[in-house]
């Protein structure tokens, strides 16, 4: 379906937008130094930002709990990273990003109250009228109700509308904030001309390339060279032998328990059914197709009137018996649906835009007609509706078979895997294998990242392997296929390598220490000689380079074995037509450029942009202002210790990360 006439993404992207606090607090997010405190005083509280100096010892400080914060940061990671929500360690980095943001939210809230900046409640009605939320709210003007709207706010968010609007008025005030701190930021007229003529210089250039690639070959030491390598680096190489171990286990698949797994029976069937009748529950839904004729925003009357006679015209083709397929890729704008017909399956009644999604659930089956949204014209067609309802066992019975058969068979795996580790524990390994008609096997020594060929994955046997010590109890894993029942039984720890078992290592390292002395020697010299002789393509024949020409691009452009101009040599920029670079640091490669052209907006272009350029440096420049404007505030609560984060981290101190501090 296509997700333009979704409503869902553009809802939460304002709802977010919102729970987050203006955009100002991510910005000055990594401009402020890491947060302090200690002590806060509950293990729910993550913070909390005291108004005054005496607020701590009247204990009236604003807390952050650690509720809120898991809150926000599983909104944020089920919109938009669901796939990282079951990952621990990078949950605990979301939820420190999400307290931090919010901690710098409360100082702004409170520096704005100090300030006497606040928000109404008329404020917030303005806003959800008029913000990011009005079309969803207000569609065609209507408020589409309390019931409706406390919905929409618990499916998307789930909290409370007074949490909500809660936040809304947190924004307000903190931009009202921004606003009142930045007033008073001006730009030149005669910077934003000279800002935009920068930015949108276009230039054309031959350049040279020396590929590291093809230095590495010319780089070939002797073998005592080498051998003085690994010398010199022996503390390099003291471990560069990873540590294995060596494994003694035994498998067994799903075939080799003793009695299978049980198929399940009506009884469970129906259980199953019944503990799950919501998961079969079928909504209202239509199915339906179109063909967009998209009108730019704000476009004027004449654009609008020939996008719809547009739509007009192919309506009249479609009722004439012509081709779905063929006027759908011949004239819809929808790149989603174009190439299939303009199919968009079924959609759910309320996940279009308000037009679309009244056309779909009341136009007849099979008729054709013309809707407009902000997207555009669309011509439409239904295909079929499905009124709600919920399906019959008869329907989802072989699927239900099909999940509890699944979940026997692995309890009956899992059963029997125990089973068989308590018993190794006891009698051993070796009279476990032997009592169950299973091969003991005992592995050469294998390192962390390594394989055992003979189990189909031995991914988990390995990590556990690696997190015990030799002669520990025996442990089960699963094996893809089934578990297996395995110990310890040997370790290689790990060492440094003979030099002649690690010279093709060695020579590798060897060359990549030498690569960047080398291509930075070889590029200067280039250089210097296209100078000299005026002559880019004979320098780089004389130094073995390969000589290339960009197209004319401006700063965020791309070229080939150069990257983008603006980051690798903004300097080019600046230089004349005809005239040569220095040596140019492009990473993998050594350049030398010489400009053949070079286009300057003209005095229309640069009129005619002027006010979208002001605006750009205009909120450039505030955002620097609030930033240098917050830091001070936010040094200020940290020295009169304002902020108290707790101390006490929830979840497991990832490597490198520091708790917090004062």
């Amino acid at each position: 379906m296509i997700r333009f006439l979704q409503t869902d993404n553009r809802m939460v992207k304002a709802l977010i937008v919102v729970i987050i606090g203006a955009a100002s607090v991510t910005m000055v997010l990594y401009l402020i130094p890491g947060l302090g405190g200690a002590g806060a005083s509950s293990p729910d509280t993550y913070a909390t930002v005291y108004p005054h100096w005496y607020s701590r010892y009247l204990s009236s400080g604003d807390p952050i709990s650690q509720a809120r914060v898991e809150a926000i940061t599983e909104n944020q990671l089920r919109q938009r990273n669901p796939e990282y929500a079951s990952n621990p360690q990078i949950v605990q980095i979301f939820e420190q990003q999400v307290g931090q943001q919010l901690v710098q939210q409360q100082v702004m809230l409170e520096e704005a109250h100090r300030l006497g900046i606040y928000a109404s409640d008329e404020d917030v009605r303005k806003y959800l009228r008029t913000g990011p939320t009005g079309e969803v709210l207000y569609p065609n003007g209507t408020y589409i109700g309390d019931d409706a709207y406390k919905q929409l706010i618990d499916d998307r968010l789930h909290e409370s509308v007074t949490d909500f609007e809660s936040e809304i008025k947190d924004e307000i005030t903190i931009q009202r904030l921004q606003a009142f701190i930045t007033a008073g930021v001006a730009v030149g007229d005669k910077e934003v001309r000279d800002s935009y003529r920068k930015a949108n210089i276009k230039i054309k250039f031959d350049y040279a390339v020396i590929s590291s690639d093809d230095l590495l070959k010319t780089i070939n030491p002797s073998d005592s060279d080498l051998a003085a390598f690994f010398k010199t680096n022996a503390a390099r190489y003291a471990q560069a032998v990873p540590e294995e171990r060596k494994i003694t286990y035994f498998a067994f698949n799903e075939s080799q328990i003793p009695g299978g797994a049980p198929p399940p029976g009506p009884q469970a069937v129906q259980q199953y059914y019944n503990d799950h009748a919501a998961e079969y529950s079928v909504p209202e839904q239509a199915k339906s197709r179109h063909i967009l004729i998209s009108v730019p925003p704000n476009a004027d009357a004449k654009t609008d009137a020939a996008a719809k006679a547009k739509a007009e015209m192919v309506l009249k083709q479609l009722q004439a018996g012509g081709s779905w397929t063929d006027l759908a890729k011949k004239y819809s704008d929808d790149p989603g649906s174009k190439d299939t017909g303009g199919e968009l399956g079924f959609a759910q009644r309320g996940k279009m835009v308000p037009a679309f999604d009244a056309a779909i659930f009341t136009q007849k089956i099979g008729d054709i007609d013309i809707i407009k949204t902000n997207f555009g014209y669309h011509i439409v067609q239904v295909e079929e509706r499905q009124t709600a309802h919920t399906q019959p066992l008869s329907e989802v019975q072989a699927a239900i078979v099909e999940t509890l058969t699944r979940q026997a068979e692995t309890a009956a795996q899992n059963d029997y895997a125990q089973q068989l580790t308590s018993e190794a524990a006891k009698n051993g390994l070796e009279k476990t294998a032997a009592a169950h008609h299973l091969d003991q096997v005992t592995t050469d020594p294998v390192a962390h990242d390594g394989v055992i060929a003979a189990l189909p994955d031995s991914a988990q046997i390995l990590a556990k392997a690696f997190q015990a010590k030799q002669g520990d109890a025996p442990q089960s894993a699963p094996t893809g296929e089934g578990y297996a029942i395995f110990q310890v039984t040997g370790i290689v720890p790990a060492h440094a390598p003979a030099f002649a078992d690690w010279k093709s290592h060695v020579l590798d390292d060897y060359r990549q220490e030498q690569l960047p002395v080398l291509l930075s020697q070889k590029t200067k010299a280039l250089a210097d000689q296209a100078k000299a002789t005026n002559d880019l393509a004979k320098a780089a024949k004389a130094v073995g380079a390969t000589v290339k020409t960009s197209d004319l691009v401006g700063e965020s452009g791309q070229v080939p074995d150069f990257g983008e101009v603006g980051q690798v040599a903004p300097q080019l920029f600046d230089m004349s037509v005809g005239a040569i670079s220095g040596p140019i640091d492009a990473g993998r490669t050594g350049v030398v450029a010489k400009i053949d052209d070079k286009q300057e907006p003209s005095a229309d272009e640069i009129a005619k942009n002027f006010d979208q350029m002001k605006d750009e440096l205009l909120n450039q420049r505030r955002n620097e202002a609030f930033s240098v404007f917050m830091s001070g505030v936010w040094n200020d609560f940290k020295k009169r210790k304002l902020v108290v984060i707790n101390a006490k981290p929830h979840g497991p101190q990832l490597p490198g990360q520091q708790a917090p501090g004062t």
